[in-house]
């Protein structure tokens, strides 16, 4: 695929993504081209000592790991469990994660502590950015709540969602879905959706396959498409590189470019669909 910048304007500034829940799995994030292309800083939080220390001294002074447990700002109990990523504010739901392969196993607490949480929108280095990534175990609705001046500046959001109470009172889907549209954003696409089997049935041997019920998932919004108009040119521009670098959304990057021509009088929306179709792969086969 063609480089967006050898096309739209260098973007003003340095772009700016929240990472809360940033323990790394060793997976590539979903944002990595955005910071490898762009040179975007990374703001994460990850509640966890240990691996917060990690992530500071495998990027250096680049980025900016701090061990805040990210919420509402109110007191909580933090649930450590024995697999670091399955830690949350949230107990897990021993019941229902027991009725599938390879859950109950990896969620055992092995200790509680009362944390203070902390608002995104209280840590001054979160301001301005334009990514949100949210990976907190059952606690998106919490870290929303303490985020509302920080949501009028986000362009695009990634969080994971439950679609069951993998934890014990945690707000599903469908309340995190609610909150965004209430914040002006508007579900883009799926990423991911996970789950396991029932108990006891195994497929081939894998005990992580998933099943025919859907626990958990990946989803991506961004700014409603029908407000493009109330960004500024600084912010289309931002929101066209992460569009395409990110979510791969080629088809909405002329939407936002347009409005930009609107406003700044050039013509890159036609100039964008000229060169991403004409870099399109050819199909295979017959028929």
């Amino acid at each position: 695929m063609f480089d967006i910048f050898d096309l739209i304007p260098c973007l003003p500034g340095t772009l700016k993504v929240i990472d809360v829940g940033a323990m790394s799995m060793g997976d590539e994030e979903l944002f990595a081209p955005l910071v490898q292309r762009t040179g975007a800083r990374v703001v994460g939080f990850e509640p966890v000592q240990a691996e917060c220390d990690k992530l500071n001294a495998l990027h250096g002074d680049s980025h900016l790991f701090l061990p805040y447990v990210i919420g509402d700002g109110t007191v909580r109990t933090f649930h450590t469990c024995n697999m670091p990523f399955t830690s949350s504010l949230y107990e897990p739901n021993a019941p229902l994660l027991s009725m599938f392969q390879n859950l109950e196993n990896l969620t055992q607490v092995v200790d509680r502590r009362q944390v203070q949480t902390i608002r995104l929108d209280d840590v001054r280095d979160a301001d301005d950015a334009a990514y949100l990534k949210l990976d907190v175990q059952g606690a998106e609705l919490d870290v929303l709540r303490g985020a509302q001046r920080l949501l009028e500046q986000i362009l695009v959001i990634q969080t994971e969602v439950e679609f069951v109470p993998m934890y014990l009172g945690q707000p599903l889907f469908a309340e995190v879905d609610q909150a965004l549209r209430a914040a002006g954003f508007l579900l883009h696409r799926w990423v991911e959706v996970a789950g396991r089997t029932f108990q006891p049935m195994i497929v081939n041997g894998d005990i992580n396959r998933m099943g025919s019920q859907a626990l958990w998932g990946q989803v991506m919004y961004v700014r409603n498409f029908m407000e493009l108009h109330s960004l500024s040119q600084p912010k289309l521009l931002n929101l066209a590189a992460i569009l395409h670098l990110v979510c791969q959304s080629y088809d909405m990057v002329p939407l936002v470019l347009r409005q930009y021509d609107r406003q700044a009088g050039t013509q890159l929306a036609i100039k964008y669909i000229e060169r991403i179709t004409a870099s399109a792969p050819e199909p295979t086969g017959s028929g």
